[in-house]
């Protein structure tokens, strides 16, 4: 069999942990190795991980300098064919791994395969259910996101990567994708192999203002890359204007409307299509700047219930 390796970066994220290692350890798939990196927790999750201690391949729990240098020591351990990260705070729905090794299977020159995932709450009650597209390095580039607890990986194509880059915190998943869509064959599958958790402790609501930072950071190390700097040449609007959009959906969902809006509006006169993708950014702002975001909250809770009746 294929041997996987997953691991989970955790920091005092104990309300969640457990769920999380058991939807790995509860996968039907037998050949994998499960480490858990902790970042020296002192929320009792330490003890969550002790409990399983005979199951992992390898854990430990000391300060790091931040997710992607947990992530990296991960890698750093693991001996699988295929890999994945599974932060602490959202889990695989069963069947998730035995069916990313067939797809592996059947698609040899793949080096990233990406299913769809699920939105939940704090309750792990259903949200959304976020359904993704089939990707190529231009998309992904104009910041076209895939869900990264939905993604596996080729072992032999993650070292020539050199790993997660630990200078950046939010998208850095992101700028690692692009790194592999430069080397060979992403593949979507039409399969829902994972659960995201939006909480309020989540960085994608904490430190949501930061994203689109890191959005233009990515930009400014492609060009600076012989490689792709003339393939982002090709769609330099529509990937800048992509990159205010990234801007303008994290500082919404940080609460800062007026910023928000003024990034829309900037990714509107580089590249009028990418912003008009996402009018509900737009009238979202709008919304709350009118003292109307309760609306806006109410239409959101309507969407949201359909998934939980």
């Amino acid at each position: 069999m294929t041997l996987v390796s997953i691991i989970t970066p955790s920091f005092n994220q104990s309300a969640y942990l457990e769920q999380t290692m058991k939807s790995v350890l509860e996968q039907d798939y037998r050949d994998v190795e499960y480490i858990v990196v902790d970042g020296g927790s002192t929320d009792g999750s330490v003890d969550i991980i002790q409990k399983y201690s005979s199951r992992l391949a390898f854990w430990t729990s000391e300060r790091d300098r931040g997710q992607a240098d947990a992530i990296n020591k991960g890698f750093a351990h693991a001996r699988g064919e295929i890999v994945a990260w599974l932060n602490s705070d959202d889990y695989y729905l069963p069947g998730a791994i035995s069916s990313a090794v067939k797809i592996f299977v059947q698609n040899p020159d793949a080096v990233l395969i990406y299913g769809d995932m699920l939105a939940v709450d704090e309750n792990g009650e259903t949200t959304n259910t976020l359904k993704y597209q089939q990707l190529t390095l231009e998309d992904l580039l104009c910041f076209q996101i895939i869900g990264q607890p939905a993604v596996f990986m080729r072992r032999a194509a993650l070292e020539k990567t050199g790993g997660l880059d630990t200078s950046f915190h939010f998208l850095l998943d992101h700028q690692l994708w692009i790194k592999f869509a430069a080397q060979g064959s992403i593949i979507h599958i039409n399969q829902t192999w994972s659960a995201a958790r939006y909480h309020a402790q989540a960085k994608n609501r904490l430190k949501a203002a930061e994203f689109g930072r890191e959005a233009f950071l990515i930009l400014k190390s492609v060009e600076r890359d012989n490689n792709l700097a003339p393939i982002l040449a090709r769609v330099a609007r529509r990937a800048t204007a992509s990159a205010h959009r990234v801007d303008a959906r994290y500082l919404l969902d940080s609460g800062q409307s007026w910023p928000a809006l003024k990034a829309w509006t900037h990714a509107l006169f580089i590249h009028p299509p990418t912003a008009l993708t996402r009018m509900n950014l737009f009238v979202s702002a709008l919304l709350n700047l009118a003292g109307l975001g309760a609306l806006r909250n109410a239409i959101l809770r309507g969407r949201q219930s359909r998934y939980s009746s």
